[in-house]
């Protein structure tokens, strides 16, 4: 596990060599606090460029699924449509983006008005933007088990069970159209601006790539705990105002589930492959439980299973 000194010397050593192309760093890099994959920076350089976060990546993290060359792309166009932070540089050791003045999306309010969330996330998966990586759960949970195998890490049963569930989840609803999407829509990715209040801004798109739009709608609802007012008014902004279906609602829950299962199979892998200090083996079982809990009822998961409509 690298400590403390060797992240302070691999900064200082990428901040030299950026010298040519962004100019001096001015002051001391901050620590942010935040994140589960990367380290994160705020550096300030020398004007025109000015304040910016600066993120290092973590070890391993394209075992992940995670491919940079889809990230800068990502994050290029969300700068370009006004839904992301301005992209200042990007290679394999780093990516540095503008600072943005706000803070997380209010819960509370994004519950109450995901309308500003629901419009960027239209925005971009309708922009016909072509990404390098795909993104399509049943084939990264195969892809994290060889991994975990090939490590010498038994895959229990909750994993195997959870293949089994997302590989009838994926009949239902298959990825026939792929677009471009998020992928990883946790509260600390949604940030309000003092710029625009009332609207949003989506960071950190390392997980892009050409995928289901219905798992990033799923991962918004699960992750921010929205109810089923809040659901509705999801579906309704993100589909111009149209009056939600019984199909849409429940193709809403099963990707709440695979959201789930990305979730818990990640928590498995980042145990084996991290260096960061964080409990990741409990980060795993919480979202197992979760799923477990989602999916008690038989009768109502085969009803979701025969309802679902894109």
């Amino acid at each position: 596990m690298s400590g403390a000194g060797d992240i302070d010397a691999r900064l200082q050593e990428l901040l030299t060599d950026l010298r040519d192309t962004l100019g001096s760093a001015v002051g001391e890099p901050v620590p942010l606090s935040g994140g589960i994959t990367n380290r994160n920076f705020r550096v300030r350089f020398q004007e025109p460029i000015g304040e910016c976060v600066l993120r290092l990546p973590g070890r391993d993290t394209g075992l992940l699924g995670i491919d940079r060359r889809a990230e800068l792309d990502a994050g290029r166009q969300a700068s370009r449509l006004g839904i992301g932070p301005t992209v200042v540089y990007g290679d394999e050791r780093c990516l540095v983006t503008g600072y943005l003045t706000g803070a997380e999306l209010d819960s509370d309010r994004l519950r109450a008005r995901p309308q500003a969330v629901a419009r960027a996330l239209r925005a971009f998966h309708d922009s016909g933007l072509q990404l390098p990586a795909r993104f399509w759960i049943p084939e990264l949970l195969d892809e994290y088990a060889a991994l975990l195998s090939q490590r010498g890490i038994a895959v229990g049963e909750p994993y195997r069970r959870t293949q089994r569930l997302i590989g009838e989840i994926a009949q239902a609803l298959p990825l026939r159209e792929p677009v471009p999407c998020h992928n990883d829509l946790l509260p600390g990715n949604l940030m309000s601006v003092a710029e625009d209040p009332d609207g949003a801004m989506l960071v950190d798109w390392e997980y892009a790539g050409m995928g289901h739009r219905w798992f990033d709608l799923g991962n918004l609802s699960v992750n921010n705990g929205f109810d089923a007012g809040a659901e509705d008014r999801l579906l309704t902004a993100y589909f111009d105002d149209e009056r939600p279906t019984a199909g849409r609602r429940a193709a809403l829950q099963l990707f709440k589930l695979v959201s789930d299962a990305r979730e818990a199979a990640w928590g498995v892998v980042q145990g084996a492959i991290s260096e960061l200090d964080f409990d990741f083996g409990e980060y795993a079982d919480q979202h197992f439980g979760r799923l477990r809990d989602a999916t008690s009822d038989e009768r109502r998961l085969r009803a979701w299973l025969r309802a679902a409509t894109p």
